[in-house]
């Protein structure tokens, strides 16, 4: 398992959001530095974009959720075309960045 992991939970429809791009981004100064793309596995998880034994550096990441393809294979419409979740990587921790998902609404934490 990589050091960052995420999952997204569809709480529309009660279940892990299969089959939905996420890109990691690496903020370096003014800009943000694409570093890895994935797409959730059938139990909406992606635990291994990284190496186990790669550490990310401390600083300021994004994952960027790929949310409104994700509604369009359903015919839904949502108000979310993707999703930013900006956070600290301050340690050589595990991080655990889920999303609750719904088509008009999300929530995020640190995950264990």
């Amino acid at each position: 398992m990589s050091q960052l992991t995420t999952h997204i939970l569809d709480t529309t429809h009660g279940k892990p959001a299969a089959g939905v791009l996420i890109i990691l981004y690496q903020q370096q100064n003014a800009d943000w530095k694409e570093i890895v793309r994935g797409i959730t596995n059938n139990d909406g998880r992606i635990t291994d974009w990284l190496p186990k034994d790669d550490l990310l550096p401390t600083g300021q990441y994004k994952l960027k959720f790929e949310t409104g393809d994700y509604f369009r294979q359903f015919m839904v419409s949502s108000f979310y075309p993707f999703i930013e979740v900006v956070f600290s990587i301050t340690d050589t921790t595990h991080y655990h960045v889920p999303l609750l998902l719904n088509p008009f609404g999300y929530s995020t934490y640190r995950g264990s």
